[in-house]
């Protein structure tokens, strides 16, 4: 039974998106598409304990799909006959190419992310329908409330029923245009598999991860000259090599100075200083980095340096003051004390840090600035107060692995 639940699970973080695209593309509707999907999954729960793992299955839900797709239009009395007609007779062969590549998920991720809907309207809808994510772990990802989620997914669909929005990737002439806010998305959609906000989900999800690089590599295909699509990428491929890394046997959140980087990926991460030392040189040549690009440039420092000792911490520092005239967020200022810390020493860093407690509080990555705090603390010999910051840190932070390193830390103190 227990290898039954696994498959299961392993099929929806790997189907769900495909699933609701195809069904998507097929019926026109994302209330149908995520309705049947999510009976699909339900009857796969009931029968494959019974009937076994079927051999191949991504296509046994997509056909369950569809089944329960149709079977709903049945018994809907409000559609029109001839409508209904019509889906029913639909041609379930492969259709024709919509835009410059045919990929149902790359069309639902650029149908989630319109221009028309609100940037956390986009964030909520493609978590949910490309990220197969529940509506309790987009709330507990950013602090708010599940009725507000499901509002805004709700509100969403609607519009893009009503105002029609295509299900397709935008042409050549508009896709400039549309592709900040996908990147915008697609990067937090790899923040949420990279370290999962669910206590009830793994730690790390890499099949969000995977996904976000899948999509990113193909929106790269359609720009190939974008320098923030191929920052992004790099930034994606240099953090997804150190993954097997970043957890421990024991389910433990493992940090940068105590990872094993024989374990890292090499091949990724020789991709990713490929692509940042192109945008390198386009730098030199005149053509500004964007937020993306910096920050795949601050993880190449670090993934260059084959121990922690060798980090070249001015560089990062340097890097990150160019971010914070670009991207003056707190976060980004936080991250920054961080290489401050190792340059300036532990007092310099914390009053910087101290200056970023109203700025932070109520974002979703509050529980970073006091686990920033306390281990800055700890190095200052503030035994009391580092761990009144770690058990702040504990608090907030809903990640089991980051929950664990961080009691760790907090009981390893005098």
């Amino acid at each position: 039974m227990s290898d039954v639940e696994e498959a299961i699970t392993r099929a929806h973080h790997e189907e769900w998106a495909r699933v609701v695209a195809s069904l998507t593309r097929r019926f026109g509707d994302l209330d149908i598409a995520e309705e049947a999907a999510a009976e699909a999954f339900a009857a796969a729960v009931q029968r494959w304990p019974a009937d076994g793992v079927p051999p191949n299955p991504g296509a046994w839900l997509t056909t369950t799909a569809n089944r329960k797709a149709i079977d709903r239009l049945r018994r809907e009395n409000k559609r029109d006959d001839k409508h209904r007609q019509a889906w029913m007779v639909y041609d379930d062969g492969p259709p024709e190419p919509v835009g410059a590549i045919d990929d149902d998920r790359l069309r639902l991720i650029f149908t989630c992310c319109h221009p028309a809907l609100a940037m956390q309207t986009r964030l909520a809808l493609t978590l949910r329908l490309v990220g197969g994510l529940t509506v309790p772990e987009i709330a507990r990802a950013y602090l708010v409330a599940e009725t507000a989620v499901e509002r805004r997914i709700t509100r969403a669909k609607a519009k893009i029923k009503a105002a029609r929005i295509p299900y397709r990737v935008p042409s050549v002439e508009d896709l400039p245009a549309r592709v900040s806010g996908v990147l915008a998305v697609l990067f937090l959609v790899f923040n949420e598999g990279y370290l999962a906000t669910g206590p009830d989900t793994d730690p790390v999800r890499h099949d969000l991860t995977a996904e976000a690089i899948r999509l990113t590599r193909l929106i790269r295909v359609l720009l190939p000259e974008d320098g923030e699509v191929a920052g992004l990428l790099a930034l994606m491929l240099l953090t997804e090599a150190r993954r097997t890394a970043r957890v421990s046997a024991g389910g433990e959140l493992v940090a940068l100075d105590e990872q094993d980087r024989g374990a890292w990926d090499a091949a990724l991460i020789a991709e990713g200083h490929r692509l940042v030392r192109e945008r390198l040189a386009a730098a030199a040549a005149g053509e500004a980095p964007g937020r993306y690009q910096i920050l795949a440039a601050i993880n190449a420092v670090h993934t260059s340096a084959r121990d922690i000792r060798d980090t070249d911490w001015s560089q990062v520092l340097a890097l990150y003051d160019q971010l914070v005239r670009l991207d003056p967020s707190p976060i980004i200022a936080l991250n920054r004390a961080i290489a401050v810390a190792e340059l300036d020493g532990p007092q310099v860093a914390l009053a910087a840090v101290d200056r970023l407690g109203d700025r932070l509080a109520g974002y979703h990555a509050y529980h970073a600035y006091h686990a920033t705090r306390a281990d800055l603390l700890r190095r200052l010999g503030h035994s009391q107060q580092s761990r009144a910051a770690y058990d702040q840190a504990i608090a907030l932070a809903g990640n089991t692995a980051e929950t664990a390193y961080l009691t760790r830390r907090r009981d390893q103190l005098r």
